[in-house]
């Protein structure tokens, strides 16, 4: 690398090396190599104009397609200049101070601490205990009385911190048995081949019996969020829930419809859950709008049913169930879902009032065919639900 900065005049090849320092502080895996390569690319090209300068960087700094728009995030705070194509020319582009005021900071909360980092003075004399207010470390109290708190109602704090303990949920799945087995050390099935195959090499003799059992992988899990006006805080936080579950042993489907469907899946692969829902929120036109849950049943029905539901699948259908219009059409659509699927859980968050009772034609419609009805308004009513994904599902009447 130090060839790479002689040749390079100025110091572009020290404002290079601090931009590496800030992607991989805000998170990217990147190594020195990364950055001769670049300094290397920018002495062919990469000078004339900022689009060339940023693809010369991308294409030497960038290997994963979630890390672009933290990239595009960095690049353009970074080396924001009145005259930068002229300051490119001349090679001659000012270090960034960190304490300008007039950066703003950025969407990503780890790219804000990896370009503005804030260092907190010592203070001058103890001051006096203050009130217990929301923090990272929560106590006992404080983290059951967060469980317990609505989505709707919390601030941006509590909302960070109940993302944070949502990250902490312990997960389980239902095991479903497959066709495949695996040797097992307890007696079961007896295992011929391979007991014959330890006789062999003992001269004959019968010396134990080998066994095996059925393999089981986790039950897959479809995730259809109500993403209408009345729903989007409490879909926001379900799609947080659906990327820790996109990221564990699992397979999962999730899409979001509001007047229409939109499927969702590769979005939330995202390893960041911030970025991934709001490259969700940016990708769907109608979110926090209306709501055509018949529609949206329907087009699932229709076209993404036999590609998803397969392997005994199950639902998750986060809407309240306010549905205008025929309820006839929504109660035959909901009808095979249900039949279409190991098993329909319906989270309302409706169902966090104490008087609620199911006097809407949607949610009478709804009800009769699925398998569980459950609120989604809190920590403690999802891992409710993780409890009830982990426990096998009963036998329908009539199967």
């Amino acid at each position: 690398m130090m060839l790479a900065a002689r040749a390079t005049p100025g110091r572009l090849a020290e404002n290079v090396l601090h931009f590496t320092r800030v992607l991989r502080a805000a998170g990217m895996p990147l190594g020195t190599d990364r950055v001769q390569t670049a300094l290397r690319a920018l002495q062919v090209a990469g000078l004339e104009s900022r689009t060339d300068f940023h693809a010369a960087l991308s294409a030497c700094l960038l290997d994963r397609i979630e890390h672009r728009e933290l990239f595009d995030q960095a690049f353009a705070l970074f080396w924001r200049s009145p005259d930068l194509e002229a300051r490119l020319r001349a090679l001659l582009l000012p270090k960034l101070r960190l304490d300008d005021p007039a950066h703003s900071a950025p969407a990503n909360r780890r790219l804000d601490e990896a370009m503005f980092p804030r260092h907190e003075p010592p203070p001058e004399a103890p001051e006096p205990p203050q009130e217990l207010q929301l923090e990272a470390t929560l106590t006992w109290n404080d983290r059951e009385s967060l469980r317990k708190a609505d989505f709707e109602t919390m601030s941006a704090d509590e909302w960070r911190a109940a993302k944070r303990l949502l990250a902490r949920l312990e997960l389980a799945f239902e095991p479903i048995a497959t066709r495949r087995s695996r040797p097992a050390a307890r007696p079961g099935r007896a295992d011929w081949r391979a007991t014959l195959q330890a006789m062999a090499r003992r001269g004959g003799e019968l010396y134990e019996v080998r066994w095996r059992q059925r393999r089981t992988r986790p039950a897959p899990l479809v995730l259809l969020a109500d993403i209408s006006g009345s729903m989007s805080r409490y879909s926001r936080m379900l799609l947080h829930f659906g990327h820790l579950l996109g990221h564990a042993e699992a397979r999962v489907e999730s899409f979001v419809f509001g007047t229409r469907l939109t499927r969702t899946t590769r979005l939330l692969k995202g390893r960041d859950p911030d970025l991934a829902v709001a490259q969700v929120v940016r990708a769907v036109q109608d979110w926090s709008g209306g709501t055509r849950i018949t529609s949206c049943l329907h087009e699932f029905n229709q076209r993404w049913a036999r590609r998803v539901l397969a392997g005994n699948a199950t639902v998750l259908l986060v809407s309240d169930g306010l549905e205008h219009g025929d309820t006839q059409a929504l109660s035959f659509e909901m009808e095979r879902l249900h039949k279409s699927c190991r098993r329909l859980l319906w989270l309302n968050p409706l169902l966090r009032f104490e008087q609620f009772e199911p006097r809407a034609g949607g949610i009478r419609a709804m009800l009769p065919h699925v398998d569980h009805f459950m609120p989604v308004h809190n920590l403690e009513s999802l891992d409710t639900l993780v409890q009830v994904l982990a426990q096998p599902a009963t036998p329908r009447r009539g199967a």
